[in-house]
């Protein structure tokens, strides 16, 4: 399997010729879900979900097809019959050849005084790599790839840092970065890396790793 990284929340996975994609939303490139054989969102938020750019991969592929939550789905379900699927905290499907569960229910808080609204994360072949949306959800299986949350107004470092210890993935490899300054980095690689337990990475959007 390889991964791409590509701007903020979004990543691309190849395996067999076929590309899954997740949360290619507005901070991602415009052409981040163009290509992709399967779409996943965890969520509604337009740094996850840019309903334009989907519209425009479902119809530039009309093979490719789309899970997530229900909130999404209402929204693109009505112009794609059956290539929209509606998933949950506890399913599995297998989408363009990528075995994927569904793991956690609900949006990090971001302030009491505004509703949490429903986020999902996928766990992808069998724990190869996790993808936890907005939210610190620990799958409670082995990871070997997590896809790390670093830097969001509903988090803080060491919540991130916490985070990583309780899933102990092989390495933890940074996403939801497109608010952190480079000027930060450094400062989050050195705390993360020393007191995550694990490999920590980061890749520049558009570069890619083997997994």
């Amino acid at each position: 399997m390889r991964l791409t990284k590509m701007s903020h929340a979004c990543v691309r996975l190849e395996k067999d010729g076929r590309t899954l994609v997740i949360d290619p939303g507005g901070f991602s490139e415009q052409d981040a879900a163009l290509g992709a054989d399967a779409v996943l969102v965890t969520h509604e938020h337009p740094d996850h979900f840019d309903e334009g750019r989907l519209r425009a991969a479902l119809e530039a592929a009309p093979g490719a097809e789309i899970w997530t939550l229900r909130s999404v789905a209402e929204q693109l379900s009505a112009a794609f019959p059956g290539r929209v699927r509606t998933v949950g905290h506890g399913d599995t499907f297998t989408a363009a050849g990528f075995d994927v569960e569904v793991h956690g229910e609900l949006h990090a808080v971001i302030h009491p005084d505004i509703p949490r609204i429903t986020n999902i994360g996928f766990l992808v072949d069998d724990g190869a790599v996790f993808h936890p949306g907005d939210a610190l959800t620990v799958p409670g299986r082995p990871v070997d790839t997590l896809l790390l949350p670093v830097m969001a107004p509903w988090n803080k470092i060491s919540e991130v840092i916490d985070y990583v210890r309780e899933v102990e993935p092989r390495r933890a490899i940074d996403i939801h970065d497109a608010l952190l300054t480079d000027l930060a980095r450094p400062i989050y690689d050195r705390q993360i890396g020393a007191l995550g337990g694990t490999g920590h990475g980061r890749l520049t959007p558009g570069d890619a790793t083997d997994l």
